[in-house]
């Protein structure tokens, strides 16, 4: 039996156990407490240097105790801490307070699509915790940061789109290991690609593209085999790719456009690169011919090699591609192997939306019929619901320019079928084609009359310019007119000549002003200064008669 010495020892031992328990909760509450006090505070701080065209922060309000009711703000479950602020596309003005740096607990910071001034502050690499970082399409300014390689949590890095960001990309990025997204495109950035970067494992989408980096694009970069997205896109890259890319076999999209590579491209890259469905790599200097393997590969949906130096024929088995969407191979020396079969051959690519094929040394009819010629043209070009852009420019094709052609249901780019030996009249049904922006049927054989049907089309020449030039004067390359196809072109018969004259160039001019008047007065900020609906209509009508009057009606031999 317990002495009660000992039992008084015992039960002071108890109650000291209690008084620990209870101080022990009170601290914790209390620091619980200041923790989201903190976090509030940090909150308010950031929220100092923001203009906010909408108020859409109205819900910050010191008053309010809890910052986990507040828009764009994510709480852990107890509610003591903030973990996550996403304000993305909220059109923020002002610069990034410093104070975001106390967010200690913070695991993703969004604040992409706004417009942010001024350099990134260095306490943001105190975010220890943070794992999403997306100040993407913001106006940053500054050098990247070498210290951000203190996130080691870090799995996302998007600073894309800020366009004032420059330096070199720091080499201590290859610190951040679990790295799956780094995007740095649109921004200043120089120099050369640290080979370290191929020691991020994790990466699974690294975009550098639209900046001004040069160098030869590092082998290392091979080493990264869960890589799916590459975009190196408008560089100043040099040199061959290196053999270990054409390696990464979880690629879906590669894309090296604009910049000043070489070599050929491996035949077999559709086989080492089994899931591509972007093959980007127009603009560069490629030799060779265009890879077979990619004809292989059944679900790509964009095959862009155009502006190179490749050769050879296009293989006749393009239409084991039901899902591509854009074939560009323009500016290129391909040739004709069997006429125009190639084309018949996309009659399976029923979600082609951009087919060009200009500027190559391609010949024949552009054929009336398709397969065993019981089917017509119309049935061929009718499986492309939804091809928006057409350039068969700069070839040799002959005969006559099909009726079907104008009836492509969704043609609203350009439709080019310049600089080739077409011939014939011009059918009506081109005035079918009123929302394309841009008709080239320049340096053909075309005879006869001027349909009237064109007439009725240049009254909506606002939404629809047609273009008969037939000087020798070089023509805009589709590539650029498909950047600007909302800078529409007044180039309206600037050869064709009446009464052996010319279009003046006077009126020419002065419809371009007077168009160019109306859209700038329709878009002022200021009602008291902009023109009424009906002006406009007037003036872009006086214009429009203007032009029609000078108008030919029949094409000069």
């Amino acid at each position: 039996m317990a002495s009660p010495s000992h039992l008084i020892l015992q039960s002071t031992l108890l109650i000291v156990l209690i008084l620990c328990k209870c101080i022990f909760l009170d601290v914790e509450s209390q620091s619980a407490t200041l923790s989201i006090v903190t976090d509030k505070e940090a909150l308010i701080s950031f929220k100092s240097r923001i203009i906010e065209p909408f108020n859409p922060l109205s819900s910050w309000d010191q008053k309010n105790s809890s910052p986990c009711n507040w828009t764009g703000v994510v709480c852990n479950k107890s509610g003591q801490r903030v973990v996550g602020l996403d304000l993305s596309g909220f059109g923020l003005k002002g610069s990034i307070s410093p104070h975001i740096g106390n967010l200690s607990f913070l695991r993703s910071l969004q604040l992409g699509q706004n417009q942010f001034t001024g350099m990134l502050p260095d306490q943001i690499v105190n975010l220890f915790h943070v794992r999403v970082l997306n100040l993407s399409s913001n106006r940053l300014e500054g050098v990247l940061l070498s210290n951000i390689s203190q996130l080691t949590e870090l799995q996302v890095l998007d600073l894309s789109e800020n366009k004032n960001i420059t330096g070199r990309i720091p080499e201590e990025l290859s610190y951040l290991k679990k790295l799956e997204v780094l995007k740095l495109a649109k921004n200043h950035l120089y120099g050369a690609i640290p080979s370290a970067i191929g020691n991020l494992s994790s990466l699974i989408n690294l975009n550098l593209g639209t900046n001004t980096l040069s160098g030869a694009i590092p082998s290392d970069l091979g080493h990264l085999q869960n890589l799916k997205e590459l975009d190196l896109n408008i560089n100043n890259f040099s040199g061959t790719v290196p053999p270990s890319i054409y390696n990464i076999s979880s690629l879906v999209s590669l894309a090296l456009a604009s910049n000043n590579l070489w070599g050929e491209i491996p035949g077999d890259v559709g086989i080492k690169l089994p899931n591509l469905l972007v093959f980007n790599f127009c603009i560069n200097k490629f030799t060779g011919k265009i890879p077979w393997s990619l004809y292989n590969l059944t679900n790509i949906k964009i095959i862009h090699v155009a502006d190179n130096l490749l050769e050879g024929t296009i293989p006749p088995d393009l239409g084991n591609l039901p899902f591509l969407e854009m074939y560009d191979i323009c500016f290129n020396k391909i040739v004709s192997e069997d006429g125009l079969s190639f084309i018949t051959s996309l009659k399976n690519s029923t979600r082609l939306k951009f087919l060009a094929i200009g500027g190559n040394h391609l010949e024949g009819v552009i054929p009336g019929s398709i397969g065993n010629l019981s089917k017509a043209l119309s049935k061929f070009f009718g499986n492309f619901q939804k091809l928006l852009s057409m350039d068969l420019s700069n070839n040799k094709f002959s005969g006559k320019i099909t009726r079907e052609i104008f009836s492509l249901p969704s043609l609203s780019t350009v439709l080019n079928l310049s600089k080739n030996f077409l011939s014939g009249a011009l059918p009506e049904e081109v005035s079918l084609l009123v929302n394309v922006v841009t008709i080239d049927l320049s340096n053909n054989l075309f005879s006869g009359n001027i349909p009237s049907s064109i007439r009725k089309t240049l009254c909506f020449i606002l939404g629809s310019l047609f273009y008969l030039k037939r000087s020798k004067s070089k023509i805009t390359r589709t590539s650029e007119l498909v950047k600007g196809q909302h800078q529409m072109m007044l180039q309206l018969m600037s050869s064709l000549h009446h009464n052996d004259q010319p279009i003046s160039p006077d009126v020419q001019h002065g419809c371009l002003i007077t168009i160019l008047g109306v859209g700038l007065s329709c878009t002022v900020e200021s009602s008291d200064g902009r023109i009424s609906i009906r002006s406009a209509l007037q003036n872009l009508k006086s214009a429009r008669d203007t032009l029609l009057n000078q108008l030919p009606l029949r094409i000069p031999n």
